[in-house]
């Protein structure tokens, strides 16, 4: 009864991680980022994401990162978008000091 609970854990664990930058931009992947004040919306290609962040970075919190190329605010929430890849609209953050 404890190995099928450790795998159940193990899965449910593994459901719950954030994906990380690296995985999606080996997957030739994109964000949708989206600005939750003027619904403002764009796609980064991860690849450049994960070359400014570094590729463990969790894709959720990219939206930290991020200002609105529209209205200017930095409450911008980040999801992996599953579409094929096409131009990047808005420019990527600065690499943290």
């Amino acid at each position: 009864m404890s190995g099928f609970k450790e795998r159940f854990i193990a899965a449910q664990d593994r459901l719950a991680r954030p994906e990380r930058l690296g995985a999606l931009a080996a997957r030739g992947g994109a964000l949708l980022c989206w600005c939750n004040r003027c619904a403002h919306h764009a796609r980064i290609e991860a690849r450049q994401l994960a070359l400014a962040l570094g590729p463990d970075f969790a894709v959720p919190e990219v939206g930290a990162r991020l200002r609105c190329s529209g209205c200017g605010a930095k409450d911008v929430a980040t999801s992996a978008d599953l579409a094929a890849p096409s131009t990047v609209l808005m420019a990527a953050p600065a690499a943290a000091a």
